[in-house]
């Protein structure tokens, strides 16, 4: 019998476990030789996309080897895909070195993720998008305490140690907790009172966390006031120039950086390299992650649009999402192998983690008709455990 092969497009957290459920279904399932299975991925590592902040904050390194990951068993191919031709099972990449390439499949798996929504190119302010995009936000602001350490004008002062965060999703809150915190310990290294370093979240609804019920975030906008967090509803930022916000309001505020986490769009290639898509840009697939009109290929992640059938409830795009998915795609996969029924879609628990900074955070959950909030350490606990489960750091 010849050996399968499958390839799976993206390294990003539903692609690995993607290719963690095809390894442990297959070698527990199969008889006959092993599956064949590539990873291919435009970078040689996993970015822990959801820690973006972390590098901001503090400078940590959240991007982990794939070699390191995937020691053995799995073929790793540094690429970008140029083009799906599903009727001839052949992806088509340029390498790293961009020399065309041609891979076949049996099956092909795109969870080719998302990207972070940048600002216009004149609204100012510095994107929470890349490592690279963090690592100058840190420097910004370590910058800023420097000079507020020479200023002598209290009014310019105040500007230099205030920093606004754009954008009060789950990425916003998290960001906004962990900068009160590393910002207030360097104002308080370079001789500079930590108290008057000013974190404001601008958040465009009329409360935190409109996915849950008022009281979570009432919880979670009390935890970040305790660390220093102005939270600012029902005002959108709409333009940093010079040091100025401009809100939504009209008012302008004062502001030495101008941090936008302003959420996820689907990978923007995947119209061109043949998949299909909805108007806002997700793959379209059936309840098995099957992709339309294209045999063999499925997708997974935030990349593609996943609906409950039974409830025709979407996915969302978090983390937790992309790990269950994959792991309903491991035997989905194994039914189509042997030509059986495959399991569909079930949406995801409400079940939602928040970092609030260093060794505390807040986990809640619906369930039995209750909901269930955890806050502080075990809340942290739970965090910590959430992301290294994501980035396959526990197994």
């Amino acid at each position: 019998m010849k050996a399968m092969t499958y390839v799976v497009l993206g390294a990003g957290y539903a692609g690995i476990h993607a290719v963690k459920e095809i390894l442990s279904t297959f070698k527990a399932e199969a008889e006959g030789p092993p599956p064949r299975i590539v990873l291919v991925d435009r970078n040689t590592y996993h970015l822990r996309k959801v820690l973006l902040f972390r590098p901001a904050a503090t400078g940590e390194n959240i991007m982990i080897p794939l070699t390191q990951l995937y020691p053995e068993g799995v073929e790793l191919l540094q690429a970008n895909a140029t083009q799906i031709e599903a009727g001839t099972k052949q992806l088509l990449y340029l390498d790293s070195t961009g020399k065309k390439g041609v891979l076949s499949y049996d099956r092909l798996v795109v969870a080719a993720g998302s990207v972070v929504r940048q600002p216009e190119a004149n609204q100012g302010g510095m994107p929470l998008a890349t490592p690279e995009g963090a690592m100058a936000i840190r420097e910004a602001w370590q910058r800023n305490l420097k000079l507020a350490v020479l200023e002598t004008g209290a009014e310019e002062r105040d500007r230099l140690m205030t920093i606004a965060i754009a954008g009060a999703g789950i990425s916003g809150i998290e960001t906004a907790a962990e900068l009160a915190h590393y910002v207030r310990e360097d104002a308080r290294q370079f001789g500079l009172d930590p108290q008057t370093v000013r974190i404001m979240l601008y958040n465009s609804n009329h409360r935190l966390f409109p996915d849950g019920p008022s009281k979570v975030g009432e919880k979670l906008e009390s935890s970040l006031e305790d660390k220093g967090v102005k939270v600012v509803h029902g005002s959108r930022v709409v333009q940093e120039k010079s040091g100025t916000l401009t809100l939504s309001s009209g008012e302008k505020r004062p502001a030495g950086l101008c941090i936008w986490t302003l959420g996820l769009l689907p990978n923007p290639r995947l119209h061109d390299i043949g998949l299909p898509v909805d108007p806002q840009g997700y793959v379209i697939t059936d309840a098995c992650y099957r992709v339309q009109g294209m045999q063999g290929v499925y997708s997974i992640g935030d990349c593609a649009r996943i609906v409950d059938p039974s409830s025709g409830r979407v996915d969302g795009k978090t983390c937790k999402e992309a790990i269950a998915q994959a792991a309903r795609l491991g035997k989905i996969l194994w039914a189509d192998f042997q030509g059986r029924r495959a399991p569909e879609h079930k949406g995801y628990i409400d079940f939602f983690c928040f970092g609030l900074g260093p060794k505390q955070g807040m986990v809640w959950t619906h369930k039995w008709g209750l909901d269930i909030i955890m806050t502080g350490k075990l809340g942290w606990r739970i965090r910590q455990y959430s992301w290294e489960m994501a980035s396959l750091i526990i197994k």
